[in-house]
């Protein structure tokens, strides 16, 4: 392999210097952060700041001092252009679960003589059992899942999507194969029948231009742990469009959404505008650890780090494509580019112990049921280098059958 190449393609990099701003563990190459995001030098700092000087020195004042109360919000902004959306419709808060049953009780509730929601058969299974949820709540009179094939629901929106469709739930790249919808078509189908649309951007958000205000997408949700590298278990996001707020009703009616949370009024009331979304306390030490995450996307340009995303995939299938063993990795991602996400996905029969054995080499992807190895890429740390480095290791491993070991065939609890 030829490495000069591809130090050459690093040197040209326009986003190679936001590498230096993350903790990458040495001599690994970290190929998941479609599933969890490397911690930034800012992070780091932020949260240590938080615990041993704010929280220790100031205490409960630090709610106004360090201002505290108002990081939904401030986090929401910060989030806001990396999804395309204008300032006052993004909040950050709870999770993807809980924000997703807000929006869809929300959603079903503006859709009072509408009960189908439609969804992909392959989508995150969270997002399927809230709906599930929400229709043993309030019954299927009200609210019905209807799942379909996801080419099938592209090819043919109009079979699914009609009069008696209140939502679609839409995840704009599949977590498993890494393919990637066209939610612009999409939504522009279900609004002409009247539908609402709700957006899961958790593989989307931070790897890939967004554009839920052009796309006129009704709501969204995702993560912050993914490519945004907020830290295990972030806090989530959530987005209402702005023509929705103030006829907005949803039911998780906490104080902090109240309109005067601390006027401690026994009726809810709620706040007109995006924080209506929000319901407990916030986590202080979690959000504080996305808003500083959050600033190693400053200045850069969303088309470059897609642009940098796809180069990074294509490399992998490339180099790949020079050994023998790549025939026994069937790609499952879609070969046309622009159709995935900042993933490739491969079925091969032994892909937990490859994966196993691949993170004993340093080399960090993972695994997803039944038999798939997925690969993620995130631009702003990952080099071409890296992709090198781990085709390599990848072919040691094959050429060597050293997956086979016993202590690669136990399966973990995370998977």
């Amino acid at each position: 392999m030829d490495f000069t190449v591809l130090a050459e393609r690093d040197n040209a990099d326009p986003l190679a210097a936001k590498r230096d701003l993350f903790r990458i563990p040495a001599d690994t190459i970290y190929l998941d952060g479609n599933s969890l995001g490397l911690m930034t030098h800012a992070t780091a700092e932020r949260v240590q700041d938080v615990v041993q000087r704010q929280w220790a020195d100031d205490g409960i004042k630090s709610w106004n001092l360090h201002d505290w109360v108002n990081l939904p919000s401030l986090v929401g902004e910060k989030l806001a252009p990396i999804i395309g959306a204008a300032p006052g419709q993004v909040i950050c808060c709870d999770s993807i679960s809980v924000n997703l049953f807000k929006v869809l009780s929300a959603a079903v509730k503006l859709q009072e003589d509408r009960t189908q929601i439609v969804s992909t058969q392959d989508n995150f299974p969270t997002d399927l059992y809230m709906v599930q949820g929400l229709s043993q709540l309030l019954g299927a009179q009200r609210c019905e899942l209807t799942t379909v094939d996801e080419l099938e629901l592209v090819e043919q929106p109009s079979r699914f999507i009609n009069q008696q469709t209140a939502v679609v739930l839409l995840t704009e790249v599949n977590f498993r194969t890494g393919r990637r919808l066209p939610l612009q078509q999409l939504i522009e189908h279900a609004h002409a029948v009247g539908a609402l649309v709700v957006v899961d951007l958790a593989h989307s958000a931070g790897a890939m231009p967004v554009e839920l205000d052009t796309w006129r997408a009704d709501f969204a949700v995702g993560c912050t742990y993914k490519y945004l590298n907020g830290g295990p278990g972030a806090p989530a996001f959530v987005y209402v469009a702005e023509r929705h707020l103030q006829r907005l009703n949803q039911p998780l009616a906490g104080w902090f959404g109240h309109a005067q949370p601390f006027a401690f009024d026994p009726v809810y009331q709620p706040a007109d505008t995006i924080k209506q979304m929000l319901s407990g306390t916030p986590s202080v030490l979690a959000m504080s650890a996305v808003d500083a995450a959050l600033d190693a996307f400053a200045g850069v340009d969303l088309h470059q780090l897609r642009e940098k995303s796809l180069a990074l995939s294509e490399l992998f299938l490339e180099l790949l494509a020079n050994y023998d063993f790549a025939n026994a990795f069937e790609c499952i991602s879609p070969a046309e580019p622009q159709a995935r996400g900042s993933q490739l996905s491969f079925a091969h029969d032994d892909a937990y112990a490859i994966c196993q054995a691949l993170i004993e080499a340093k080399v960090i992807a993972d695994f997803r049921a039944p038999n798939y190895l997925r690969v993620g890429f995130t631009p702003l740390y990952t080099s071409y280098t890296d992709i090198g480095v781990a085709v390599e290791r990848l072919a040691t491993i094959m050429q060597e059958e050293s997956y086979r070991a016993p202590r690669f065939q136990q399966r973990h609890a995370v998977t």
